[in-house]
């Protein structure tokens, strides 16, 4: 017993050491010199001059006036801050996109991946990807459908964990899909393949569907994802019309908001973007075919529209090349769909539908996705308006309008650097002097 007592006095002391002996160190602290601060400020975009970024830890502490030093701050003396002179550059929020596969192949190598990749293999590709994403100056991401969900979901945590270098993560893992839609793998393949593992995604009968919903959030899902109509670079040659019934739909959109997670609705065919629409989608992906009726559903709920205009001007090149990389039944699908997207954007645009960006990179490599911004523009936004779509309007669409897409107090200390003012020259977000993402900088596409 004496033996005993001892023990325990001795894992008491010890405890009480690693509770309250244990020396606590303060957060890293950075000061940022901003030449001219860009950020959202009820919103529009806000130009000032001469400004001072203080970062603890994370988090943005503080804006100042004017160029103040480490000692003026009050850190001089009581912790070693870091300063980041950027006096001559243009300081903006970190961009947003709200629609890419990160761990996905380049179209012309998608079709066996299932069977030669493994969720670990994806993840090292997924990685890669995240690096470029995050020099070329966007620091959150929604990927919306990892062929292997558990690939994203292990990049997501090793992003946040800091073991590698990438965009902050929102992910859908598998996309929810109907038997022979556009996200069912085993579509142009021989039967009975996929009869053993058939994507968890995939349901039919709003019960199902439910059930397929439960899975994702179950696995970590951060938002929902599904396809409301056919699409481009899907196996079948069916269009791009609705295939989920209006029960189905009403289905996932319930069960996902009522586990707390937001809907993103792929969608070509103007059946299917109103059905997403009257079901509840918080977003359509897409959107090629909508109309007045479309516009109509869009003021009624708010959704947003998430054009994805770089993956149609990929997939136009693509479809007009003499040696196209796309099978037949997707290049018809291509020249159709392609050019109409732009049109789309810009309908929507003038009828004021609230657009996020989504650039749907994946297709055509990563690190690409400023060639969305320029493509807005030529929809009829103004260079702010484009800007916007990237943090306010993405923020919001994400469910992360309190912590990302603005310059300020308490959110994240996401911030890019541009030797030119973006709002006036909207190719300098292509040209990116500094990333820096929860308070640590990251090299650029330029370093």
């Amino acid at each position: 017993m004496a033996v005993l007592a001892r023990r325990t006095r001795f894992w008491i002391v010890g405890l009480l050491f690693l509770l309250v002996g244990h020396p606590v160190f303060a957060e890293n602290v950075t000061i940022i010199h901003a030449g001219t601060l860009i950020t959202p400020v009820d919103g529009t975009l806000e130009s000032t001059k001469s400004r001072t970024i203080v970062i603890v830890g994370e988090k943005v502490a503080r804006v100042e006036d004017g160029f103040a030093t480490p000692g003026e701050l009050g850190y001089e003396d009581s912790i070693s801050a870091t300063l980041i002179d950027l006096k001559d550059s243009y300081v903006l929020p970190g961009l947003i996109d709200g629609h890419v596969h990160l761990t996905a192949l380049p179209v012309g190598n998608r079709r066996l991946g299932f069977a030669v990749l493994s969720d670990a293999d994806r993840a090292i590709i997924g990685a890669a990807a995240a690096e470029r994403t995050l020099s070329a100056g966007f620091t959150t991401v929604r990927d919306l459908g990892a062929r292997g969900p558990d690939s994203i979901y292990a990049l997501r945590e090793g992003i946040r964990r800091g073991d590698v270098a990438g965009p902050r993560i929102l992910a859908s893992g598998q996309t929810i899909t109907p038997t022979g839609g556009h996200i069912d793998r085993s579509t142009g393949f021989r039967h009975g393949l996929f009869e053993f593992f058939t994507p968890s995604g995939v349901c039919d009968g709003a019960d199902e569907c439910a059930k397929a919903v439960r899975r994702q959030v179950r696995d970590s899902a951060d938002a929902i994802k599904l396809t409301s109509t056919g699409g481009v670079l899907s196996a079948a040659s069916a269009g791009v019309g609705q295939q989920f019934t209006s029960a189905e739909l009403e289905s996932i959109v319930d069960t996902a908001h009522s586990l707390g997670r937001r809907v993103a609705a792929h969608a070509h065919g103007l059946d299917g973007i109103n059905a997403a629409l009257d079901a509840g989608a918080d977003s359509v992906e897409h959107g090629t075919f909508l109309d007045e009726s479309s516009i109509l559903r869009f003021r009624e709920t708010g959704a947003f529209l998430v054009p994805t205009l770089l993956a149609g001007d990929t997939i136009s090149r693509w479809a007009e090349m003499e040696n196209s990389p796309l099978p037949a039944a997707q290049k018809e699908k291509a020249l159709i769909v392609g050019p109409q997207m732009l049109s789309a954007a810009r309908k929507a645009h003038e009828a004021g539908i609230r657009i996020a960006l989504g650039s749907d990179s994946g297709m055509d490599g990563h690190g690409k996705n400023c060639g969305e911004f320029g493509l807005l523009v030529e929809a009829g936004l103004s260079n702010e308006e484009a800007l916007l779509a990237s943090l306010v309007n993405a923020a919001e669409n994400l469910g992360m309008e309190d912590q990302i897409g603005r310059i300020q107090e308490g959110y994240y200390a996401d911030l890019i650097a541009t030797s030119a003012d973006p709002t006036k020259d909207i190719d300098a977000l292509c040209s990116i002097e500094m990333v820096i993402k929860g308070g640590v900088a990251h090299p650029s596409r330029r370093d």
